[in-house]
């Protein structure tokens, strides 16, 4: 399970307990984010981040693995997929499922925050940030109210190791998403495993106006659409998540 942007691997927690019935599941916090070191100068990028992710499947052995990606968690998985059609992987993909995430940059809708904190006065606004932007952001993208404690849980994590201090270097995976646009769509154009998107279709960033964009490129598209669930749909609707992974496909 690979998380988003800017939260951490605390994510998946509603959905681990049912998956790990019938799966082994690994979930890790991706450089910047969570657990995980968060240096301020530090220069993050998707690539880097998919080599933790091989490193964590060596690591643990895994020559075999499916992958459950969610926001910039989508894009990792991206270039994941783009490296096993580049023959470069030493680790076989089964199967792909992608949540809410900016697959395409001409799609991706970002929050006013995101862009602010994309630009020159990033750093400034990151310092500005407290517990209860963060939590009135996440509600805007949300369609129920997620609980107080797993929004506290979230900042809690976003804020450790002073976690802010990176937030503007990890954002720019946005710019990325632009620059290596060809790649990272092309592999999702020729995946030769299955790959099923899980959408919240009620998401202002990257909900139906995504899907209807995926259904137009991707051949033979398989998409699970979440009517009235947002950006979150593995803590808003986590039972509908795990059926949608586990349904025949």
């Amino acid at each position: 399970m690979i998380h988003g942007f800017p939260t951490s691997s605390f994510d998946w927690h509603a959905i681990e307990p049912e998956l790990a019935r019938r799966h082994r599941v690994l979930c890790f916090d991706l450089l910047g984010f969570g657990w995980s070191d968060k240096p301020a100068r530090h220069n993050y990028r998707i690539g880097e981040q998919a080599d933790l992710a091989e490193a964590v499947l060596a690591h643990f052995g895994v020559d075999e693995t499916a992958i459950l990606a969610h926001d910039y968690g989508d894009t990792v998985a991206q270039e994941l997929l783009a490296r096993q059609h580049d023959g470069r992987a030493r680790w076989r993909l089964s199967r792909l499922g992608l949540l809410n995430g900016g697959l395409f940059p001409e799609t991706h809708r970002p929050r006013l925050v995101q862009r602010l904190l994309a630009s020159p006065i990033g750093g400034f606004i990151s310092g500005l940030i407290q517990y209860p932007q963060f939590a009135k952001s996440m509600r805007a993208i949300c369609s129920i109210r997620l609980p107080d404690d797993e929004l506290e849980s979230m900042w809690h994590l976003i804020e450790h190791k002073n976690g802010r201090a990176a937030i503007p270097r990890l954002i720019r995976y946005m710019a990325e998403r632009r620059r290596f646009r060809d790649r990272w769509v092309g592999a999702l154009l020729d995946a030769k495993v299955p790959v099923r998107m899980i959408n919240g279709s009620a998401d202002p960033i990257s909900g139906a106006h995504m899907v209807a964009r995926y259904q137009q490129l991707v051949p033979n598209a398989d998409v699970v659409a979440l009517d009235g669930v947002g950006h979150y749909p593995q803590l808003e609707d986590p039972e509908a998540v795990v059926a949608a992974w586990l349904g025949g496909w």
